[in-house]
């Protein structure tokens, strides 16, 4: 019976992988003519185009996580003013279809931190010296690997990098540590228990709780992160089950928080010297996918403090809900860059902002009033065979014509192709090659999403 039963699971892969290449296969000619053409509309009307004054101190910059469309998006902002970027990732991700960008001079593969620290620090700082990096962005595991042996910036003396210290990042990326600190600032956060074994959850006394409860593990889990279950459930029994079923452990801390119902909200902020200098929001969800900016002051009156009060330095993330009465809670902090920064990119300050270049009188940047919201078209695609009904597909019609695709542009189109028909394929194949699932395929974040990945 577990033969057959592996035989089923090795039967749904290869399906799995085949059909999903077989449908990129589909979409590769009309994206390929997409492209095509917009290469050769740049071609020929760049000679009309209006010259672009570039910043008098132009520098080179470095940005880790070269898979991710908000390093595309910071790239693409970095050279429009001027600079020159070089990217990198990890080995894994050699295939990076944002390699293939315009707005990129040089692409760079490491080792994988979490295998080899002292590796990666070491071909991290001789592509600082090789480049003569003048700035440096960490985005996406880059934020959590920024540190190398001795707890120092891995480019410390190298260049700037904008960054937190490795114990104000260690205290945000900790959901418990960073929902104990909002509240010492006087700031509203959910209740939120530290949790090291299932059997706490089951012990917990619920009797006098207003609102239900969720579990979400303090370390990045790029598939328990979707699991909302509501507890308690109907049954000790299937609650136990449940709660049993995750990977809870003195090494693996989770935490046990309040769920307000509500609305969710995100923000992306840059900041220096506990200034904001670039900040959004808008309306969030479990896996974001779209992004459209939010007027809420209450929530930027939030990060404003919390910010101020740590005098942070770098990129940081915050996800909100709002409570029926309008109170505004912090449901948890991601030290790093969050891809709501897709709506800056028709901005021509975003460069600038990050460097804080003196000529920025008004901060914090936001999205400008013509930002259109942005998608991702794969995804959009992907949600078809979830309409049900005309009003839902109009719906989506509407979206689609008001929005923008985050990876398309027609000055910069390689990306749309490379990501999609290259990038994601050669994923497709290795998963196929090595027998191997996915849940599903991420293409904001460049990667197949899988039990216990990254």
């Amino acid at each position: 019976m577990v033969q057959q039963q592996s035989l089923q699971a090795r039967i749904f892969v290869v399906f799995q992988n085949l059909g999903t290449l077989g449908l990129l296969a589909l979409a590769f000619p009309f994206n390929c003519t997409v492209v095509i053409a917009s290469l050769l509309w740049n071609f020929f009307s760049r000679p009309f185009s209006k010259q672009v004054v570039l910043t008098e101190n132009p520098q080179n910059i470095l940005i880790g996580g070269g898979k991710m469309t908000k390093t595309l998006q910071l790239a693409r902002s970095f050279r429009a003013a001027g600079h020159r970027v070089i990217l990198f990732d990890i080995h894994k991700y050699w295939s990076s279809g944002y390699r293939f960008s315009n707005a990129v001079a040089d692409f760079y593969t490491v080792p994988d931190p979490h295998e080899d620290k002292d590796g990666y620090t070491e071909a991290l700082r001789a592509i600082a010296k090789k480049e003569n990096i003048d700035f440096f962005v960490p985005v996406g595991i880059f934020a959590f690997s920024y540190f190398d042996s001795q707890r120092q910036p891995v480019l410390s003396g190298c260049c700037e990098s904008f960054h937190f210290d490795a114990d104000t990042m260690k205290m945000l990326d900790n959901k418990f540590t960073f929902a104990e600190k909002a509240r010492e600032l006087s700031l509203s956060v959910p209740k939120t228990f530290l949790i090291t074994d299932s059997e706490q959850v089951l012990k917990f006394d619920f009797t006098n709780e207003k609102c239900k409860y969720i579990l979400k593990s303090i370390a990045y889990d790029s598939v328990f992160r979707l699991d909302l279950t509501k507890l308690p459930m109907e049954s000790l029994e299937q609650m136990a089950v449940h709660v049993r079923s995750m990977p809870i452990s003195q090494d693996n801390p989770w935490i046990l928080q309040e769920f307000i119902p509500g609305i969710e909200y995100c923000t992306h902020s840059t900041v220096r010297n506990g200034e904001l200098t670039v900040y959004c929001c808008c309306e969030s969800s479990a896996f974001q996918v779209n992004y459209e900016n939010a007027d809420k002051p209450e929530i930027k009156q939030w990060v404003t403090h919390f910010v101020k009060q740590l005098q942070l330095t770098g990129q940081i993330s915050f996800d909100f809900i709002q409570a029926a009465d309008g109170t505004i809670y912090a449901i948890e902090c991601n030290p790093r860059t969050h891809s709501a920064i897709t709506m800056f990119y028709n901005h021509p300050s975003l460069a600038d902002a990050y460097l804080r270049v003196p000529h920025l009188a008004s901060l914090p940047l936001q999205p400008l009033p013509n930002s259109k919201p942005t998608y991702w078209l794969y995804h959009e695609v992907w949600r078809l065979n979830e309409i049900r009904s005309l009003k839902q597909l109009q719906t989506w019609l509407k979206n689609i014509w008001r929005g923008k695709d985050a990876i398309f542009d027609i000055n910069d189109p390689l990306p749309f192709l490379m990501v999609h028909h290259w990038q994601i394929p050669l994923m497709l194949v290795h998963n196929l090659r090595k027998l191997k699932g996915w849940v599903r395929i991420d293409f904001n974040i460049g990667k197949l999403v899988q039990l216990g990945g990254d």
